[in-house]
């Protein structure tokens, strides 16, 4: 049988000599021989629903390392933060977490709950210094994970009813606002539009708001105390994501989340401004729906002319800092920076995976990716402005609830959301 972290605390009085033999024999391979070497190593995570998958991906791993079993070990998601917090404080954790990104990374750094992996995992030299920056301790700058997935927003349409309709993804503003209008004189509802999940709100105004302010430009101004979210760029792109309110269905003030993915995957409404990861839900809710992905044409006034591609990185795998079994724990990272698990995750969740030089198969996926390399733009409050309390993004979420019901002014949204970043961040510069 395979040993596990609980029989193996218990018995740890009784045998010393024997746990001693189970370790690793090589910290390279991870791969213990003999079957007195047998270990499981436990991936926790926040996605119950890809227990299939990972099932089909660490088989890849197990059927090249005889005597390692890797078993995921999903929470609840709105539930694993504070599960994991409790679980990485000792040895009956996880050997390998899944972990948030950005700014609800750094309790767990500061806590020293996970293995720094600078000069552990080779591998992560190849990864662009903006895809590590979401698995970034803030205050040391190390890398306490390798990074799983980029998730890229768009407009996510049905082609059908754009065919129906005699509708093209657009190429600029007005052909889009024509085509919500064509849509919407068809008693079509153009865009299916969360307001009452409130973490949506930031993501639907990076999508119709990021070339009003400038994209990665003016992040960089803003790190550096030059810009605030105060300022006219940033003020106005909430007001350029706002006037496409018009277009999201009469009863938009009480559409929930699922309401809004129900809308879009039952034909109601022809397009759902979201993340790439929709994608796969949306195919399961209708493995007929034919799909197409397009990004937000440069907005009158914009900062920028070119369509501008938010993005950002999704999560980590890190080690947990009191596995005993850190040698395959770190053997199983290593091996997450490499192509083959990129490939396998790409495949197996529909996702576009964050290590460099995987190709997605899915074409909606290769479209996206390509898109974003081409054109990248941050999700600011998420992932930027997050590494301190009040986050961005929870005040953003808030704010932007109120704006967009008309219970304040786009000035009072953003002032909102400086005044609470004002009270932690501190300039680079």
């Amino acid at each position: 049988m395979f040993r596990t972290r609980r029989n193996v605390v218990a018995a740890l009085g009784l045998l010393t000599i024997g746990l001693t033999a189970c370790a690793p024999s090589a910290p390279e391979s991870g791969a213990p021989s003999g079957a007195a070497q047998e270990i499981t190593l436990d991936v926790w995570g926040w996605r119950q629903e890809d227990v299939a998958a990972y099932e089909k991906i660490f088989k890849i791993y197990e059927d090249a390392h005889p005597g390692v079993k890797v078993k995921y070990v999903p929470y609840k998601s709105t539930e694993y933060d504070t599960i994991l917090r409790t679980g990485l404080a000792d040895a009956n954790g996880p050997d390998v977490a899944q972990l948030r990104s950005y700014g609800l990374l750094q309790p767990l750094v500061a806590a020293g709950s996970l293995v720094p992996l600078d000069g552990e995992v080779k591998e992560l030299s190849a990864f662009p210094e903006t895809v590590l920056d979401g698995a970034r301790g803030v205050s040391d700058k190390r890398v306490y994970g390798v990074p799983f997935a980029i998730q890229t927003l768009h407009v996510i349409y049905n082609k059908t009813l754009f065919d129906k309709h005699g509708i093209a993804p657009p190429a600029t503003w007005q052909e889009m606002t024509a085509a919500f209008d064509k849509l919407a004189a068809a008693d079509v509802i153009p865009l299916a539009a969360t307001v009452t999940d409130t973490w949506m709100l930031p993501i639907q105004q990076e999508i119709f708001g990021a070339t009003t302010y400038g994209g990665q430009d003016y992040l960089k101004r803003m790190l550096a105390g030059e810009a605030k979210f105060t300022d006219r760029p940033w003020v106005d792109s909430l007001t350029t994501w706002k006037g496409t309110s018009k277009y999201w269905g009469p009863q938009f003030a009480g559409t929930s989340y699922t309401d809004a993915q129900a809308l879009f995957t039952s034909g109601k409404a022809a397009m759902f401004p979201g993340g790439i990861w929709e994608l796969a839900a949306f195919a399961k809710a209708d493995p007929h729906l034919q799909l197409g992905i397009f990004n937000v044409p440069a907005a009158p006034g914009a900062a920028v002319t070119k369509t501008l591609v938010p993005g950002f990185v999704d999560g980590s795998f890190g080690a947990s800092a009191k596995t005993p079994d850190k040698a395959a724990a770190l053997d199983l990272i290593r091996w997450m920076a490499s192509a083959e698990f990129g490939q396998a995750f790409s495949k197996e969740l529909r996702q576009i995976s964050a290590v460099p030089d995987v190709a997605p198969a899915d074409p909606l996926l290769a479209q996206a990716l390509t898109a974003y390399t081409a054109d990248p733009s941050p999700y600011v409050t998420y992932a930027y402005f997050s590494g301190g309390t009040p986050t961005a993004w929870d005040l953003a979420s808030e704010s932007l609830s109120k704006f967009v019901l008309g219970r304040s002014t786009a000035q009072e949204a953003a002032k909102h959301v400086q005044q609470g970043v004002d009270q932690w961040f501190k300039p680079t510069q």
